[in-house]
């Protein structure tokens, strides 16, 4: 399928509070001015998500409010020596892998210096005192509070470029994974942790994704929005990548741009990293996804689903592209006692390849050949790792035909590799980074740097029971058809038995009725143009499906009604759905 309407910034649209967003430094400006002006003295905290440009705030905002005093909370942050020693334990020594912190933001300030910036802020007895960056709510609680918040992905951006490093480390050109490591093991843990009962009591959020074009919400909108978005389907923006495997389906079908070399990765529904777009009167909102998950876990996630995971979103649907490309890295995923032992992780990546398209000699490779020797196979990955030869994968790993519509189920523990000449769905849990590569064909990253292969990691978490017999029959599509009606059949599709998710493919000409039964659901449309989701009793608009693309509904919607639509009514057309199992 070519040129789908693929969206790739769905808003959500919030009803009821067009007059509380604005855009532009000069709206802000006037905005929070107007909000300042309402006492003798006061004091207007705006307190910072790691990453956010300070500078810009200091001269496009702060400067213009005329303060007589003006503190920058982060005078007060340990120095770089320090917080490295303090976190040398979730850092370690590799490239990729960290250790999940459990800090508290307070805990990298100096108590002393805290002190003494507020001291100076209770020194000013009339007119306007600003204090900004990281922490600034530390300081001092705020009469007026800002949020300046800022999207995983845009912080990604600014690794990228060289503009920024880490929060309290002058880092900039360090190796770009050493950087992400610190932010996912460390920062947005301890900053998502700190900023949600921020959130909870801001008076505005500062949207500063874009430089010089930032967006204002207030706190109260805010939480109506969110609030609104637990009621309905929504989706969340994707974002695409290259890589050194990646292929051209993405391009040519979601019409991306056409200079980049390829497509990898689309993470189409990772909240976590996502950012979601909130449409308020005129002003197009992004905020990071997660802080729906932070601030309306119960609605969203159903509290089943909450009471186990906590405030994180547990689905994740991703798309890897090799059409045009080469093969994904050898890789497993570790099992559960091992990413809790070793990187605080409460439970790991079990996932699924669905093949949304295929080329005729597509294949995956699927757990280990029966009767190997699993020393000479860790032997031959060694010998490989040091570049003596390449790993012999005819040898050691299972090769299955992949066509368009399978579905292969890879639990934690199982040896995988999508092959060249696919387009994957990985339908996964969602601890992010924990892929264990084996081997990498000898490839370099777009860094010109070696790929990290963690084959001391890998050797430890390879299930040898996972081989050619046992993968055959447990984990290559597994359907069993369980329900049907005038129009619709659903089978079930995995995940496996050992994995929380369950999968359902339903096929339909006609409508088919759904319902979250507590628990949030997520789902692709997998063939066909358009599909329709209605609310039985009218209680969300209408919502709009396109080909390929990945919608949440929270477990606060309930029923809900999915019918082909447009061009695909009255033809058979398919959705894939993935749940929590209870």
């Amino acid at each position: 399928m070519k040129n789908s309407a693929y969206d790739k910034y769905p808003e959500v649209r919030i009803s009821g509070f067009e007059n509380h967003a604005w855009r532009g430094w000069s709206a802000i400006r006037e905005r929070i001015a107007e909000q300042c002006a309402q006492r003798k003295r006061n004091v207007l905290v705006i307190d910072c998500y790691p990453g956010v440009r300070l500078d810009e705030i200091v001269s496009q905002l702060i400067e213009h409010l005329a303060p007589v005093q003006v503190i920058n909370a982060e005078e007060a942050r340990l120095n770089e020596a320090s917080l490295h020693d303090m976190l040398a334990y979730n850092l370690t020594g590799d490239r990729v892998f960290g250790v999940l912190s459990c800090h508290q933001l307070r805990g990298f300030f100096c108590a002393e210096r805290l002190t003494q910036l507020q001291q100076k802020t209770e020194a000013v007895q009339e007119g306007l005192v600003v204090i900004y960056g990281s922490g600034a709510a530390l300081v001092h609680p705020g009469d007026v509070l800002v949020y300046a918040d800022l999207t995983r992905w845009e912080i990604q951006q600014r690794f990228r470029t060289g503009e920024s490093g880490n929060w309290g480390a002058d880092n900039a050109q360090e190796d770009l994974l050493r950087r992400y490591k610190r932010a996912f093991f460390i920062e947005w843990r301890v900053f998502d942790r700190y900023k949600t009962p921020l959130l909870q009591r801001a008076d505005f959020l500062l949207d500063t994704n874009q430089q010089n074009d930032p967006a204002l919400i207030t706190g109260t909108a805010l939480h109506e929005a969110l609030r609104q978005t637990t009621q309905r389907p929504f989706r969340v923006m994707p974002f695409f990548d290259p890589g050194v495997w990646g292929g051209q389906w993405m391009k040519n079908t979601f019409d991306l741009d056409p200079s980049q070399p390829n497509y990898a990765w689309c993470f189409d529904c990772v909240p976590e990293e996502n950012s979601l777009l909130l449409r308020v009167g005129e002003v197009r909102i992004e905020i990071p996804s997660q802080d729906l998950v932070l601030l309306y876990p119960r609605s969203l996630l159903g509290e089943k689903v909450y009471a186990r995971f906590g405030a994180e979103f547990p689905i994740r649907f991703d798309f890897l592209d090799t059409i045009g490309g080469q093969n994904l890295s050898l890789q497993v995923h570790p099992l559960t006692d091992y990413i809790q032992q070793n990187f605080g992780m409460h439970y790991t990546q079990d996932e699924s390849y669905y093949l949304l398209a295929a080329e005729p000699d597509a294949t995956v490779l699927l757990g280990t050949k029966t009767g190997i020797d699993p020393q000479e196979m860790l032997d031959d990955l060694a010998r490989a790792q040091r570049g003596e030869k390449a790993f012999d994968d005819e040898k050691f790993i299972n090769r299955f035909p992949a066509r368009k519509h399978d579905h292969f189920l890879i639990p934690a523990g199982t040896v995988h590799c999508s092959g060249q000449g696919a387009v994957v769905l990985e339908i996964s849990a969602t601890p992010y980074i924990f892929t264990f590569k084996l081997w990498d064909w000898g490839r370099e990253g777009l860094d010109g740097l070696p790929r990290p292969v963690h084959l001391e990691h890998g050797a430890q978490v390879i299930d040898w029971q996972r081989d050619t017999q046992w993968v055959s029959e447990h984990l290559v599509n597994r359907f069993e058809q369980v329900a049907e009606g005038d129009g619709w059949r659903e089978e079930r599709t995995g995940l496996h038995a050992c994995a929380f998710i369950e999968t359902r493919r339903h096929w339909f000409s006609k409508p088919v009725t759904h319902h979250t039964n507590g628990g949030v659901n997520v789902l692709n449309l997998i063939e066909g143009s358009e599909a329709l989701v209605e609310s039985p009793r009218n209680a969300f608009a209408p919502f709009l499906v396109h080909y390929a693309e990945t919608f949440i509904v929270p477990a606060a919607v309930g029923e809900y009604r999915i019918s082909p639509f447009g061009s695909s009514t009255g033809k058979q057309i398919a959705t894939m759905k993935a749940w929590v199992r209870g």
